[in-house]
């Protein structure tokens, strides 16, 4: 069951995140999620080792802001390759 709340929070996470990046990012769906969970997992051990809060909201607030960082560096680094 945990497996399948990571894939949930991943879409969920990725589709706030690109909502929130100006711009087109061309990536697909799995790409979203991938880059979302991270952004949840990332975001739940800074929340919880760096800011030492237990809080949900602050977790998925931060986890959007690390998903859109990963985001924008995933869509840098492929068009940078794709411009080659």
């Amino acid at each position: 069951m945990h497996i399948i709340g990571m894939i949930i929070a991943g879409a969920i996470l990725g589709a706030l995140a690109r909502l929130f990046l100006r711009g087109e990012q061309n990536i697909g769906m799995i790409w979203t999620i991938i880059l979302g969970a991270l952004g949840w997992g990332i975001g739940g051990w800074v929340t919880g080792n760096v800011l030492n809060s237990g809080s949900t909201v602050i977790q998925w607030i931060v986890g959007v802001i690390v998903a859109m960082v990963l985001i924008a560096v995933f869509v840098a680094v492929r068009n940078r390759g794709a411009n080659r």
